[in-house]
């Protein structure tokens, strides 16, 4: 009976029904998102998207030389 009890709690809080706790703020970003500012669509999200953009195109960069950097390296082998 009380594992009857536990369930029914367990599946009443993952339920689909379940009360609608966050604000829809799709308009907002819609809006936000069809702005002509002649910023890229990639960093209109703000400091966070600058941020992440910066961090990866770093770690591309970094990447790409490591392993060019890698390959002169292998190509010369050793006597």
């Amino acid at each position: 009976m009380q594992a009857l009890r536990v369930s029914r709690a367990l599946i009443r809080s993952f339920s689909s029904t379940a009360r609608n706790r966050f604000q829809n703020r799709v308009p907002e970003k819609q809006k936000l998102f069809q702005e002509d500012n002649d910023i890229p669509l990639y960093l209109k999200g703000g400091f966070v998207d600058n941020i992440l953009y910066r961090v990866t195109m770093a770690l591309g960069l970094g990447g790409s030389v490591y392993s060019l950097y890698c390959l002169g390296w292998a190509s010369f082998p050793r006597n």
